[in-house]
Formats: C-alpha cells, structure tokens, sequence
C-alpha cells in the first residue's frame, strides 16, 4: 500500500472519519461495532480499489523510491540517499478529521474540532465547509491555519481558502512566521508553548489577510514584529504589508517602541526565509567623544552568496575628519575561511590646550585566511603513519601608523600594542615530517612618535623560507629516535640608522639523536646534536655608540649540543582518610615531580657577528643546569565517578594514577610513545606549583655577553620572555607559576620571577577571577622591574620599570530581561591614573534592550579622551548604536 493513502478507520456510535482524494470523497458509514462478512468484504473491496486509485496518479510515481539497500562497492565513494520529490499541493490529498459530518452534494459539512489536512498545510476551525470538486474552503470560529515551508500560523475569526490554488482571505487574524507550536488536538492551541524555528522569526496582526499565493501573503491594517504577542515591546503599524516566501515589505509604517510612536519609515524589509540575509542600508551609528566631537556613522550591507557577504560604510568625527571601513567575510566547508577588514581616517589635525598641532591620520588593513587541500586519517593511529594534511593559511596586517591605532582603536590592549606579525604559509604534513613554505613580516615600534620626535619603527623580513622539521622517529630497532629541524631563508631588516643591503640568504640544519631509558619509574633522554647555519652576510663586530655596520662576507656558524632530561620518580600520596579528608570532603592525592635538564653547547665563536633577524639567530655556546619541581594537589569526589581514558578530559599533564606505570605527558614528548596508564576516575586538578632556576657553569656564554646592556639568548628566551643578562652570571632568577582552582568558578594564579642576585621582582603577576551566579569579579596585578630598552615621554630608558592593575565587577545577565552592569579599568600605579576605564549598563525587555556605555582613554599626548556609546537592541532584527559586541564588557 502506497504510503500516501491510509486505510478507513472504523469507529463505534458516532464519531467518523474519512479520507478525501482529489474529486472523490469516499465516506464512511456509522458501525454498530458487530462483526458483518457482507461489510468487511465491502471494505476490502473500498480498500483494494483506493489502492489501485492512488498508484494511478502521476504525481506519486516521484514517490516510489525503493527501500532495499544499494550494492556494496568496492571503491570509497559515497552516494547521497534517495529522497522523495514531494507533490505539488495543488491537487493533493486531503484528510478531514471531526466529530460530526454532513453532505450537501460536493459540499461536506465539518463541525466539532475538526481538522483537514492537506500537503503540508493544516485547517482546523469549529465549523468548515469543503467543496470537494472546487476545493473551496470556508472556516469559522478559533480558525489556525499552519504548516509551509517557513511553519507559517494563522489564528482568525473566519475566512476561506481554495487548497488547490492556495488562494483565501482571513479576517481578524495575528499570525507568525518562523515560529512553531507543538502539535495540537483539534483546534484548541490556546496555552502552548511556541519555539522560534530559524533566525527571523516574524508574528504579524491585521484586520484582514489575503493569501495570493502557497507563500504569498498581504496584510490590511496590520502590523509586525518579532516579539511575543499579544504585547510585543516593539512593533511596525502600517496600512499594508506584503509578504513573500523571502521578505515582508512595508511602506509608510510607524516604528513604536513600548506602544509609543517613535519613528516613520517610508520604506522596510524584513527577511522570512530561515537564515536568509538581505542587502541594505544598517542602522546609522551614534555617538560622542571628548576628543572626536560628534560621530554618525553609516554601513551598507550585501550578502553575496550563502558563504560570503561584505559591509562597506563610513565615520564622520566633527573635530577630526573622515573614516572609512569595510570587511569581507567567506565561510566555506570544514575551517575554510576568509576575513578581510579595511580602516582609513584622514585626520584634519587638532591641536591640544597648550601644545602642538597632531596629526593621527592612517591606515589598518586586515587578512585572513585557511584552506585545508587534504586531509587522510584512515591509516591506524598506532602505526608511524598519523595522517596526511595540507594547509594554507594566512595572517596579515598592514598599520601604516601606530599613533594612528592608538588614538582610534577601540580595543584598549590592541591601542597599546607595540607589535605587528603577518605570516603567510603552506604546509604539508605527512608521517610525523612537515614541509612547509612561508613569508612573514615583523612590524614593531621603537619609539613612540611624539610631537617633538617622529616614530621609529623596525621591519623584519622573511621572504621566503621552506622548512622542513620531524617529530621523533625511532631508528628501526635499535632504540634510538632521531628529529630533524631545518630551513632555508631570504632575510632583511630595517631599522633607524641601519638597513641590510639586499637580501640574506641562511641555511640552517639541525639533526638530532636521543635515546631515551626508563625504568623503575626514572626516564632518562640523553641526545647529542649538531646545528651548522650559513649566512650570505655578516655584520662587524659591535662597537659601544657606533651603529651597527653590515658586513658583505658569508658567515658559517656551526656547534655541538648535547642534553641529558633526568625525571626521577613522582612522588605521591593520597589522603584518603583523617582530617584532610573530613576539611575538604574529598580524597586528596599530593604529587612531587623533580625535573633535572643539562645542556652542553660549544662552537659558537663568532656570536657578535651574526645578523639578527629571528630567535635562531642568538643561539649562544652554554654549559649549564636547569632543576626544578611540579608540585601538584588533586581532588578525588567520594562515590561513583565516571571514569576516563589517561589525558582525556584532563589538563595536559595530569597525573595518570592506578598503577605501577605511573606516568606523566609532558610537551614535547615523542607523539609515538604510549603510557601503560589506567584510566583516571573523578580527579581534578586543585592547586599545582612549579618552581625552577638555572645554573651557569659558564657565566660569558662564550664571549656572547656584552657588560652593561640587555642580552637575549635562545637558552634564556626558552627559560623566561623576561630578559636578566646585562653582565656575565651564574645563576637566574627564580622561576615560579602558581595556580589555584579551588572550583570551576574561581581562578588564582601568581606568576613571579625573582633575582636572587639584585634581590628583587624582576616580574611579579597576580591574578584572581571568581564568578558566582550572575556575579563576576576579577582583579589582576602586574609588576615590571627588567633590563629593556623603552622610552618614557621620549627619553631612552635602560630599564622597563612600571606597576599596574585591573580590576573588574559585573552583576551580568546578558540575555534574561532585567537589568545588567559591569565596569572594568586599568590603572597605572606609578602615575595613579586611570589608562583605561568603561562602565555599561544594560535593560532587557521581552525582545529588545538598551545599553549605555562610558569609556575612558589616557594615553599620554596620543589619546585622552571620553567617549559615550550606547546601543539599542531589536531581538533577531540589529542594532543601532556604536557599542560593538567585542567591545562589550560583558
């Protein structure tokens, strides 16, 4: 039997049923619920003839899609499942369900909950008249029509309908698009829940609506909005409204906000279909600045295709000039993405009171994107083969001036950032070996261009370089795991008084030979290595406050490394019992992991000569000792716990307990070994401590420290980003990083380096967040006493010494009605001055909300301004205002 057509259902006394075909109407009759051979032969005969009836339409045969499985192929293709054509409504079947039931000719006569369903459509009224031959329809009392493509509903007193032309008019009628109601028994809905279904969801009210079309509607006297009904906090009023299977469109409609008249629009759209976009003009931005006067902005919006749109627009500042802005967006399949974004202002200048006239014009042009060619996964995991991938991606940006983003910049870390990195590469990894081809270029500012001094900038070039790096691999069965690293590279560099001339040509290998031990718990890694760099140039040797001279002679920099990883044991206890158990409810397990590296560098005699472009290039001869200790608590729940694999669910180097085989995942490990761990069962990482320090057994590091200023090498970069060599030493300061989860709502970290030599904080960072409910605090504290080269208010300063905090308090309830607020700064404490400051708040009613937005910028002569923003919010409409999402402060 056809799945379209359904049996006759026979029902005692007096309810009945009955199925309703294109221009024929097969009735049933009233059973007395005895058994009847005459009957039931009559019915097979009704049922045997409605079968053949319905196989005979033409319509159906789209639908007689067979259910056997396809043949099993030997190749990998995949076929997309067979789905059925679905029939046109206009002649489709119609099934009429009610309690009583009566026949005037053609005409059935339907009263009681009656519901009558056809295609995709459902009628449900108290009392319908159907005229089977012309498909008229006439409904009256609680009229719901619902159903289509967009899960159109439609409440009425009354109207009529044709099922076949889908042509009806509806008389005092509220109604939603976009919105779907559980399903309902007869016609009472009153009292259940509704779920938007797709991201415009539109309810609309009129005094009558007229239906031209399967998706085509218009409004009389009406008015729409995307708010619950029947006291939506927003709504369009307006004489006529006309709706498509794509949009609404409007003209002369009154915008009202909480019932109140706020403004008239000539002309609006609206999107119906689900997720579809529209082009258009957005809502005009707003806003003021004690720096920038008055600002209006406005962007025009067009969604090329399904993956890919663009918005182009432009700021007007009353007391500087004109800005202009646009972005690109594509998302295609996978992580395949494109994002470009454009920013330009031509400043007319100003000139603050008592000081010189400034001029912050300039640009900021953004890119990015990732392509993925392949990807190949099906070789086992635990073999050498891990997978096949191609990449290409990139990063770019382009600032034509630093003044100019940190006068203009909303993003208070990105105003300040003294750095700019674009990176461009392809690379393809296979086996545990990538190759890969990359540009990237190094932007960054020396000095801070002031009104009496310009900027000063520094450029670093890679155009191009290949490199080719491994994983470890073992060397067949002797143990041993060998790893590659190389490159080759074109360089350049341009800084203040000093410009490489052409490009430098470097070519660098660096294999490597380990062969790891362990046994009774003690993993040991010796490994020797040697590294040999060419360089097509040279510079002279340094001389104390003579710029730097390059040299045209070729540079051969070779050396030996070798290293020797000792970790002992872990040390561990649990407490499962006592006092420790009764104080925090929880079984306590207490680990101590000592760590012991020794390296050995020599070979490197002619340091001073080295042109610097990279890391790489301040390798250095080194013979020290770096020791230290993780010192870890975790908390174990009493009672059932679910159970995981070892490193799952877990933080990277969580300790895998249950066994013997104890072990630990640190970084940098060989992706080809295996833990025999048992799986971790309900443990979270409490309090963990790691504390270490460097012993230098030669404190020159062969002849490459240089008395009374900052030296950066690669071993002291590897041990800490804050610098501490301004002479020849033997020890470094103290390492520790402290961290702190006592739940998954609170954080505290303490991060410090210490000179046990000057006896002092070199670095010391605090921070602790905590967010309780619709409560979040947070406040954090930084501390730099360190060798650096900077400029404070233009003068050069050998050391980067400076304090500051932010702090951080929000009751927040971004998407619940009701009221929201939160402010956050961050002060400079040697100056006692607010850098940067922002309080918001924010009303959310029903479907739409208002935020108010302060915001404080004290950046020296660069920027002191105040800045009020708000913003007004329309649930799935937009916004207007100028308060950007990533800019909200909560």
């Amino acid at each position: 039997m056809s799945n379209s057509a359904e049996p006759i259902l026979l029902k005692t006394q007096t309810h009945f049923r009955e199925i309703v075909y294109p221009h024929r109407v097969v009735r049933a009759t009233e059973i007395d619920g005895r058994f009847s051979l005459a009957r039931a032969l009559r019915c097979a005969c009704i049922f045997i003839s409605i079968t053949v009836g319905v196989a005979s339409f033409t319509h159906l045969a789209a639908q007689e899609v067979t259910s056997a499985a396809p043949p099993a192929e030997n190749d990998t293709d995949s076929y997309p499942d067979a789905q059925p054509i679905a029939a046109k409504d206009e002649g489709a079947l119609v099934h009429i369900d009610s309690d009583t039931q009566t026949y005037k000719g053609n005409v059935a006569v339907l009263d009681g909950h009656v519901v009558l369903t056809t295609g995709d459509h459902t009628l449900q009224a108290d009392h319908i008249e159907y005229d089977n031959t012309t498909g008229e329809v006439s409904l009256t009392g609680n009229l719901l029509v619902s159903g289509g493509e967009n899960d159109e509903i439609i409440h009425a007193s009354h109207g009529t309908v044709n099922v076949q032309t889908q042509v009806g008019r509806f008389f005092d009628v509220t109604g939603s698009v976009g919105l779907r109601q559980k399903p309902a028994t007869g016609a009472a809905v009153v009292g259940q829940r509704s779920v938007y279904t797709n991201g415009n969801p539109f309810l609309f009210s009129g005094r009558m609506v007229e239906k031209s079309g399967p998706q085509e509607y218009h409004i009389y006297g009406g008015t729409v909005t995307s708010c619950r009904l029947p006291r939506p906090d927003w709504l369009l009023s307006a004489s006529a409204f006309s709706l498509d299977g794509e949009k609404a469109r409007a003209t002369n409609s009154i915008f009202r906000l909480r019932n109140i008249p706020v403004l008239w629009l000539p002309y609006v759209t609206h999107p119906i279909e689900a997720n579809a976009r529209q082009a258009g003009v957005l809502i005009p931005v707003l806003g003021d600045s004690s720096s920038k006067g008055l600002t209006v902005g406005e962007q025009v919006y067009w969604p090329i295709n399904r993956s890919t749109d663009m918005t182009v627009g432009t700021i007007y500042y009353s007391a500087r000039g004109w800005e202009q802005n646009a972005s690109f967006r594509f998302h295609g399949l996978g992580d395949d993405q494109t994002h470009a974004r454009y920013s330009g202002l031509q400043d007319h200048g100003y000139t603050p009171v008592g000081g010189v006239y400034t001029n912050q014009s300039g640009q900021d042009v953004t890119f990015s994107a990732r392509r993925d060619f392949l990807s190949d996964t099906t070789q086992p995991m635990d073999t050498e083969s891990i997978g096949t991938q191609t990449r290409a991606a990139a990063d770019v940006e382009y600032l034509s001036s630093f003044l100019y983003r940190e006068a203009f910049s909303t993003n208070f870390n990105q105003a300040v950032s003294s750095d700019v990195v674009s990176t461009v590469y392809g690379t393809h990894d296979w086996n545990g070996m990538a190759l890969s081809l990359e540009a990237d270029r190094y932007q960054g500012e020396k000095r801070v261009g002031t009104p009496a001094l310009p900027e000063q900038q520094v450029h670093i070039f890679h155009a191009p370089a290949i490199e080719f790096t491994t994983v470890d691999h073992e060397l067949g069965s002797t143990g041993l795991e060998w790893n590659v690293d190389s490159s080759v590279a074109m360089l350049k560099r341009i800084q203040p008084n000093f410009v490489t001339g052409g490009m430098t040509e470097r070519v660098d290998v660096r294999p490597e030979l380990a062969y790891p031990l362990g046994g009774g718990g003690w993993r040991i890694r010796p490994s020797l290595a040697t590294r040999e760099t060419l360089y097509s140039r040279s510079r002279l040797p340094a001389v104390p406050g003579v710029a730097e001279v390059e040299s045209l002679a070729s540079l051969n920099r070779a050396d030996v490394e070798v290293q020797l990883d000792l970790r002992p044991p872990v040390l561990e206890r649990t407490f499962d019992s006592g006092f420790v158990k009764r104080l925090f409810r929880h079984d306590v397990k207490h680990t101590f992991e000592p760590e012991l590296i020794y390296r050995f560098v020599n070979g490197i005699d002619n340091f001073s000569q080295v042109l610097r472009f990279d890391s790489l290039d301040v390798a250095s001869n080194t013979n020290e000792l770096e020791y230290g200790a993780i010192q870890r608590l975790f908390l174990r729940r009493v009672g059932t716990n679910t159970c995981h694999a070892p490193g799952s669910q877990a933080d990277a180097l969580e300790i895998l307990g249950g066994g013997d085989n104890d072990a630990v995942e640190y970084p940098g490990q060989s992706s080809t070994r295996t833990d025999d761990a048992q799986p971790v069962c309900g443990n979270r990482e409490w309090i963990s401590w790691r504390v270490a320090q460097k012993y230098f057994f030669d404190p020159n590091f062969g002849g490459a420290v240089v008395n009374g200023r900052r030296n950066i090498l690669t071993t002291t970069l590897d041990f800490s980003a804050i610098a501490f060599l301004t002479e020849p030493r033997n020890i470094s300061p103290l390492v520790s990083r402290l961290r702190v989860r006592t739940s998954e709502k609170t954080d505290v970290e303490w991060d410090f380096d210490y000179d046990t030599g000057a006896k002092k904080f070199t670095a010391n960072n605090i921070y602790a967040d905590v967010h309780q409910g619709n409560v979040v605090t947070g406040v954090s504290y930084a501390r730099l006493n360190a060798p650096g080269r900077s400029y404070v208010a233009g003068v050069a300063s050998s050391v980067a010494d400076f304090s500051q905090m932010q702090v951080k308090l929000g009751f927040v309830r971004p998407n619940l009605a009701g009221f929201s607020a939160a402010a956050n700064a961050g002060i400079d404490l040697d100056l006692g001055t607010v850098q940067y400051g922002a309080i918001q708040t924010s009303y959310n009613w029903n479907c739409c909300g208002i935020s108010v937005e302060y915001r404080k910028y004290e950046l020296g002569s660069a920027r002191n301004e105040n800045v009020y923003r708000f913003n007004f919010t329309l649930a799935n409409i937009g916004s207007a205002g100028n308060i950007r999402h990533s800019d909200q402060v909560f």
